[in-house]
């Protein structure tokens, strides 16, 4: 049996270089899950899936519901990526409405991603300056920590990630 294999679905880059940094500390083979089928992930000790968070869902989790069956018995670990900074109460949230049932006992961890609406499809450059045009109607001192940073990141380029976020994960992995 092999030991590991990262699943990841990055649909702008930051997952995927995330994904990348985890098989250079690893060692473990690496995957899109497009790609990825129940034959060819069964055959690994552990699975680690990388998908970025949109609209509060997981990318690619979808592949762990439907397999986790046929699944049980094996370390799996699931690392998302997102834009807001990190705060424990939108991540137990967010833990809760993605790790449900078969999935709950998977351990979650978390890295920040980046932002660039020029790299967006139309489709999430509207959704975001939607959201952005709402959010701008409240009071700035009610803003959740993801509200500041959706509201501060219009219109800029930003880059968060950074190899510290895998430590969990990679600590998590040696236990």
């Amino acid at each position: 049996m092999k030991t590991g294999i990262i699943i990841y679905q990055s649909k702008y880059g930051a997952t995927k270089k995330y994904a990348n940094w985890l098989a250079e500390l690893t060692g473990f083979d690496i995957i899109e899950t497009p790609k990825a089928t129940l034959h060819n992930i069964k055959q690994y000790e552990t699975i680690l899936l990388c998908g970025g968070i949109y609209a509060s869902g997981i990318a690619g989790l979808s592949f762990l519901k439907k397999h986790s069956a046929q699944l049980s018995g094996k370390k799996i670990a699931v690392f998302c990526v997102g834009a807001s900074p990190y705060d424990e109460k939108a991540f137990h949230e967010l833990k809760m409405h993605n790790l449900k049932n078969d999935l709950s006992n998977i351990p979650l961890f978390y890295g920040r991603g980046a932002w660039d609406e020029s790299r967006m499809t139309f489709k999430d450059r509207t959704l975001c300056r939607l959201l952005q045009k709402a959010l701008s109607k409240k009071d700035p001192a009610t803003y959740e920590p993801w509200m500041t940073a959706c509201m501060s990141a219009a219109g800029q380029v930003r880059d968060w990630t950074d190899r510290k976020y895998l430590i969990p994960l990679i600590n998590d992995l040696n236990e």
